[in-house]
């Protein structure tokens, strides 16, 4: 649905797991062998990437200024998941530190990896500033999630021609009466 370039960095994984549910199909990848694959998954772990993939799209949501609905948790679903998250603080050689996903070898697998590497992509984007720029698309058909790359941040959209043009349309016909 995206008509423009990945997200920068670690973002693009966040993007990829979030976008591979398309609302308006009903097309869920995470339901094929292969889509499980791309992120490391068995079946019986599908359940734990969907709630993550969920509370990475109210996440996006929230940055394209949507609010939580009436009777939210004060802590977003996201927040308790990443509570979980299995990382570590690494340091190189030149004094650099940064957080780190717990490797296989230490027994983190599956779900809990990709938690984890989803909780070092949102630290090192919200360290960047990139974090607040990944957003879900308005079209409640669509929220497939994308990167604003637009200069004031305030894109609504994932694409104008589509999602856009059909808001534009809706907006217009509404107002023709």
């Amino acid at each position: 649905m995206n008509e423009r370039a990945a997200a920068p960095g670690a973002l693009v994984l966040i993007e990829d797991l979030v976008n591979t549910l398309n609302i308006e199909t009903g097309a869920d990848a995470l339901d094929t062998a292969d889509g499980r694959a791309a992120y490391g998954l068995t079946a019986a772990e599908v359940p734990a990437a969907r709630e993550l993939r969920e509370a990475l799209r109210g996440a996006c949501l929230a940055h394209a200024g949507h609010r939580p609905p009436a009777g939210a948790s004060a802590r977003p679903p996201l927040d308790g998941l990443l509570a979980a998250a299995p990382l570590r603080v690494s340091v190189d050689a030149a004094g650099a530190a940064a957080l780190r996903p717990v490797t296989a070898a230490s027994g983190s697998t599956g779900a809990a990896a990709l938690t984890a590497r989803v909780a070092e992509a949102i630290a090192a984007a919200a360290a960047d500033g990139t974090w607040p720029r990944l957003k879900a698309c308005e079209a409640e058909d669509c929220r497939w999630v994308y990167y604003d790359r637009s200069p004031a941040g305030r894109r609504r959209w994932c694409s104008m021609s589509v999602c856009g043009a059909r808001a534009k349309m809706r907006t217009y016909r509404a107002r023709r009466g």
